[in-house]
């Protein structure tokens, strides 16, 4: 496959199809209105859509029920999908998130295999497709994204097939081992082939999505080398195709005197200590929250390190909190945490503190700043843009980022301190190494993650998908 510009792509209508639209609705003094949504996806995105004349965006409102006309936002066509609340149950809570979420993400939790799940999926899938159907002009180009969407694809390419389909897998590919359990295995693997590019975080993502698929479709062949799977008399390329940050916005916020001065406020509440180790993440079980606690927890036990001159502030964002497994996950959390604030608190602080609770954008840039150690240690994780966001932030080099092996940051950032999350001692012994680094070996470090991160933004993700997905 060609990636050579095609002078015409620039006019061609692109539709982004994805489980929510860029926008949330909002009620202020002003009434009811939409605000453009956070996130990677909306930032990497919005650029690409804005400077397309027919742009288009069709996903879920965020609210259950009749779903609001179409309307343009920043330039935008957004189209939205009807979910019902039996939708929102079944396809969504349900087979998305107590199917596919813990599956994929190597069955950390024990998947459920309901045929009500996976009935609502197949329908709701359906609806997804028939608005894009609706839009698309002959020869558009069609960026389908995650896990929620995967059997869109097929839809399309059975209904029009010039469209210029492509598919963005933002979690990870499990196994083949694993992704063989689902039931339905075949059904999502051959929904995905409708696409002519499919993109994962990493390169063994890509390659255990490739392995699988002649498993389940007679005369499936693979190319290695062109990284194709050809099946049907098509050919689909799978490959990685990692998503960066907008590293300006993080890098310019970070340096501006307003977050100096945040900084050194959070410090003086904080009672000066010498180290803040700082986790920011949703109330997940893929997380690994709870084995970061325990780590923390007995490197004080031990005296390794002393809660006298070190404070974790743990961020844990609520999340699908209607999920099956999150309100254990929370219990577990909040019970280590009183623990080692019951051992270790003292009048001027907790060892711990714990803010269960989203931040804005600004209130995370000071917090990024004023961590000398950042841990992101997930189970399992496609990405984590957290590790990406705080490099961005280290404009002066200086910070540790303690790295899980099994985070698709991993395989760009390899200057972090790397650590295996399953293994406590090892936890532990990576905390320790990075609380005790010299200014040298950090400078070193983040130098070159900076480097990287700054190399593959999310902008320049977005438009090399696009360009390839085009040139077929």
């Amino acid at each position: 496959m060609t990636t050579t510009p095609d002078p015409m792509c620039d006019h061609r209508q692109l539709i982004v199809v994805a489980n929510r639209l860029p926008v949330r609705n909002v009620s202020d003094r002003n009434g009811q209105h939409w605000v453009s949504s956070p996130g990677g996806l909306v930032s990497a995105l919005a650029p690409v859509m804005t400077s397309r004349p027919r742009a288009s965006w069709v996903g879920w409102s965020g609210s259950a029920g009749r779903a609001p006309d179409p309307f343009v936002h920043d330039d935008i066509s957004l189209h939205p999908v009807e979910l019902s609340r039996a939708d929102v149950q079944l396809y969504y809570e349900g087979f998305s998130n107590g199917t596919l979420w813990p599956l994929y993400h190597d069955a950390i939790a024990e998947p459920a295999y309901h045929r009500t799940w996976w009935d609502a999926y197949l329908k709701v899938n359906r609806r997804f497709a028939d608005s894009v159907i609706e839009i698309a002009e002959p020869g558009a180009t069609v960026w389908v994204h995650d896990y929620q969407l995967q059997l869109v694809p097929g839809m399309l390419r059975a209904a029009l097939p010039d469209l210029h389909i492509g598919f963005f897998l933002h979690t990870p590919w499990p196994a083949r081992e694993l992704f063989l359990r689902l039931p339905w295995r075949e059904q999502v693997v051959r929904g995905l082939l409708g696409a002519s590019l499919i993109g994962f975080q990493t390169d063994v993502m890509a390659h255990n999505f490739r392995h699988v698929v002649p498993r389940l479709v007679d005369g499936a062949v693979i190319d290695f080398d062109d990284q194709t799977v050809s099946a049907a008399g098509r050919s689909t390329v799978c490959k990685r195709h990692p998503i960066g940050i907008d590293v300006e916005r993080f890098a310019e916020a970070a340096a501006e005197p307003d977050t100096a001065a945040a900084v050194e406020a959070l410090r003086e509440q904080l009672h000066r200590p010498r180290m803040v180790l700082l986790g920011v993440d949703r109330l997940d079980y893929t997380k690994g929250i709870a084995q970061r606690l325990r780590a923390y927890g007995e490197l004080l036990d031990e005296d390794r390190i002393s809660a006298d001159d070190t404070v974790m502030i743990q961020i844990a964002e609520p999340s699908r909190t209607n999920v099956n497994g999150y309100a254990d996950i929370r219990a577990e959390v909040e019970q280590l945490v009183g623990e080692i604030n019951g051992k270790y608190g003292t009048m001027d602080g907790p060892a711990v503190h714990y803010l269960h609770r989203s931040h804005d954008f600004q209130e995370l840039i000071a917090l990024y700043r004023l961590a000398d150690v950042m841990l992101v240690t997930p189970f399992r994780d496609g990405m984590n843009l957290v590790a990406k966001e705080y490099v961005a932030t280290r404009y002066d080099d200086t910070g540790v980022l303690v790295l899980s092996e099994f985070a698709g940051a991993v395989h760009e950032l390899e200057q972090a301190v790397q650590v295996n999350p399953y293994d406590t001692d090892g936890l532990k012994v990576a905390i320790e190494r990075a609380v005790r680094m010299g200014s040298d070996e950090q400078s070193r470090r983040m130098a070159a993650m900076r480097s990287i991160v700054a190399e593959s933004t999310a902008h320049t993700w977005a438009e090399t998908f696009i360009t390839e997905l085009e040139s077929e």
